[in-house]
């Protein structure tokens, strides 16, 4: 009964501040002479708050639910320093208004950049206050939006329902259909890669400070290939230079591992890229190879461009690059083999699988293709949006 127990301590901490002093004041008195200091010194409360737990009791005048007295506290701000609500929106509103005056036009917006401009008006306020007023007032962190079309080309959904109707044309013929693309290009070496993984505490994997070429072991250019009605992926690692023959050697390589096998009847294969780089649709290498492709795998090849700004809809984006990202997140791409092993451990729930190959070959920048060499080709423009549809026919 008269002992500061771990168990009584353990009630005591849960206490709200009106509380913890009555139970102060009880054990204190339990405690009979030098209580007062004994409680003191294992709860760290002052001896005058106990001293006065134990005249509450003692007295009977006491509200256990009541922690302060009415009135007791810190005033708000916003009643001792009038307008400063005012105030504060007003600069709010010259920086979202564009007022080219504005101190905060042209200053990061953040909580200590208005708590000073408020100072400069003569109040006194502290950046966390102002944090608290701007909830207050419905304000909030936000990122920006992307949500403002920019160059939406006119015939941008006429060619998004033209590649549908082309899908499921070569689907239903039992036709490979593959949306291809270039992912990010990669430092191979150990340097941070974005994202977090589990490890075990004070135990993450230190990389180089910079991400400097110097220091890395080489570059990796992924190309990949995605068969959608498969859902199956093929990506080609290059070492040198994302160029139109690298892409469709890309293509070639995924034909001769997987392609050939799975379809092996087909006689056109159809090609969803986008409408720029290495397969880009006014990339004449890009159909100068393809020719040279389509007469080694005896496939008239159709190919199907998206249009321009809307390479975030290329299936191979959010069907296969993503989750690729998201196996190798945290993890130092350190070498060649970390890269083609990681690629090939991406699988998903809904089956998709992927297989990895390096290729060492060197792909020269700036080739260019004549006026001749391009007549020569067998390109024929469909009716639909020549410029983005066209096919390419076998020699044969």
């Amino acid at each position: 009964m008269g002992e500061i127990t771990s168990l009584w301590l353990n009630v005591f901490v849960g206490q709200t501040e009106n509380q913890k002093r009555l139970y102060a004041g009880q054990k204190a008195l339990e405690l009979g002479y030098g209580g007062v200091v004994e409680v003191s010194k294992a709860t760290g409360l002052s001896r005058t708050t106990i001293t006065k737990g134990i005249k509450e009791l003692r007295g009977g005048e006491f509200n256990i639910q009541q922690i302060r007295k009415k009135g007791s506290g810190r005033k708000k701000v916003e009643e001792t320093q009038a307008n400063i609500k005012e105030e504060l929106e007003k600069i709010l509103d010259e920086n979202t208004l564009g007022n080219p005056m504005s101190v905060l036009k042209w200053t990061c917006k953040t909580t200590r950049t208005i708590s000073s401009e408020l100072k400069e008006k003569g109040f006194s306020i502290s950046h966390q206050t102002v944090c608290k007023l701007l909830s207050e007032m419905n304000y909030s962190l936000q990122v920006n939006k992307k949500m403002i079309g920019t160059g939406t080309h006119p015939d941008r959904d006429a060619q998004f329902q033209y590649i549908n109707n082309q899908v499921k044309k070569h689907i239903n013929q039992q036709n490979p259909v593959i949306s291809v693309d270039t992912k990010k290009k990669e430092l191979v070496g150990n340097f941070k890669n974005s994202g977090a993984s589990w490890t075990k505490k004070n135990q993450a994997l230190k990389v180089n400070d910079h991400d400097f070429r110097s220091y890395a072991k080489g570059i990796a250019i992924p190309y990949g290939t995605y068969d959608i009605k498969e859902n199956k992926g093929f990506v080609n690692v290059g070492t040198s230079s994302d160029t139109s023959e690298f892409a469709v050697n890309s293509i070639r390589m995924w034909w001769k591992t997987i392609g050939r096998q799975r379809y092996s009847t087909s006689k056109e294969l159809l090609i969803c890229a986008d409408g720029g780089g290495s397969n880009g649709s006014r990339t004449r290498a890009w159909k100068f190879y393809l020719q040279e492709l389509a007469n080694e795998i005896g496939l008239n090849i159709t190919v199907c461009h998206y249009p321009p700004g809307t390479s975030k809809w290329n299936k191979i984006e959010h069907r296969m690059f993503s989750f690729i990202s998201m196996n190798w997140k945290g993890k130092p791409l350190e070498s060649y083999q970390t890269i083609i092993n990681l690629i090939g451990g991406t699988k998903t729930k809904k089956g998709l699988t992927i297989q990895a190959k390096l290729d060492r070959k060197e792909y020269i920048k700036g080739i260019k293709i004549s006026d001749k060499s391009l007549k020569l080709l067998n390109l024929v423009q469909h009716k639909e949006n020549p410029k983005w549809n066209y096919s390419i026919e076998t020699d044969n």
